[in-house]
């Protein structure tokens, strides 16, 4: 980008599910077209208050240079003490003059607004420009993540030697909300005014959630540029790559289908054996011990503890009674107790695999 904001070459962008591109721009020309100043760069709403034309006229007045005129409008902004704010309330339409002289309260598009208003009327073309300010790089996936949050407003004024310049209001009022970006603005905000900043903002900082975050963002951002961007042009791209320049959208799709049916039989078996392993052998045998006491005719009641079944069950199935105490021992031992036995594990097992083997 050089000073006038234009871009030295083409720029692609992909700040989120949508992409957009920049072709290389044309510097401004540096004489303003008379009828363009005339009819649109100098209008203003025919309500503003005479205290509001008179404040901009006497800049004029001082002195008719433009960088005198916008030196004298940013002291303004600097010495009457306006203050930065989220929540500045209401204003009345086109009630400049309450922002000016009585609240001084408000966010970036009152100043850079205002402050257009007052070039305008001091006779500086001026105009508002809506953006972003900021953006979090995200290492993992080499892309700029830019927020709704990260909007911002701002003013270019028209300089006989410089052309369009940027002039912000806002950074004379609030530096920090310029030079930190906005989540950093909040989170000093909150600090200066003893506000907690949030368990859930507090948290996020953390490493281990910074990087769990970081990932999801780099997920997201593949799956818009990947899936959801995936037109013709990037899945010739993409057969090309894999050495099939000439393959028919039949046989791409039937390749697909088939691709997509192993990874599902690759992820079904892996969950398979992650349930596997993450199985409490203990508690799947005496899962089958009850399931088989239950068709013998002793169902264990969800609220029954191990040692009150075992006695009951014990009661129901007499001829069983000494295997169902030893089984029911074992589990208590092993579930309950210090660490686990390994012959008391098999014994458990063995065990119930004899109760289990009894027939109905």
């Amino acid at each position: 980008m050089d000073h006038d904001r234009a871009a030295r070459r083409a720029l692609d962008v992909c700040p989120g599910s949508t992409s957009y591109s920049f072709p290389r721009c044309i510097p401004y020309a540096r004489q303003l077209p008379v009828e363009l100043a005339a009819n649109h760069l100098l209008e203003v709403p025919a309500s503003i208050s005479p205290r509001v034309r008179e404040l901009a006229q006497s800049w004029r007045a001082a002195d008719p240079n433009p960088h005198a005129i916008v030196g004298r409008a940013l002291d303004f902004f600097q010495t009457q003490r306006f203050r930065y704010s989220l929540s500045p309330g209401e204003y009345k339409r086109n009630d400049l003059e309450e922002f000016l002289f009585r609240r001084r309260l408000g966010f970036c598009e009152h100043y850079a607004a205002s402050f257009a208003t007052l070039m305008r009327l001091a006779g500086v073309p001026a105009r508002v420009v809506v953006g972003y300010l900021g953006g979090e790089f995200n290492e993992m996936g080499h892309f700029y993540l830019v927020r709704q949050s990260d909007t911002h407003a701002w003013c270019e004024v028209w300089l006989p030697d410089t052309g369009w310049t940027r002039v912000d209001p806002t950074n004379v009022v609030a530096p920090e909300r310029v030079n930190l970006g906005f989540e950093s603005f909040l989170e000093r905000s909150a600090s200066a005014s003893e506000m907690s900043p949030g368990f859930t903002r507090t948290l996020a900082r953390k490493p281990f959630f910074a990087k769990i975050r970081v990932t999801w963002q780099t997920l997201n951002y593949a799956w818009d540029t990947r899936v959801l961007g995936f037109d013709a042009e990037a899945q010739q791209a993409l057969t090309n790559e894999i050495g099939l320049p000439d393959l028919r959208p039949v046989s791409l799709l039937f390749l697909s289908a088939i691709i997509a049916a192993g990874f599902v039989v690759i992820l079904a078996t892996w969950m398979q054996m992650q349930a596997r392993a993450h199985t409490d052998p203990v508690q799947s045998l005496y899962a089958r011990f009850c399931a088989k006491a239950a068709r013998l005719g002793a169902p264990r009641d969800p609220t029954e503890g191990p040692v009150d079944f075992a006695r009951r069950a014990g009661r129901v199935l007499p001829q069983e009674s000494e295997r169902i105490a030893t089984i029911s021992d074992c589990y208590v031992g092993l579930r309950y107790g210090q660490g686990m036995d390994s012959a008391m594990l098999h014994r458990f097992t063995h065990e119930v695999r004899l109760f289990c083997s009894t027939k109905n």
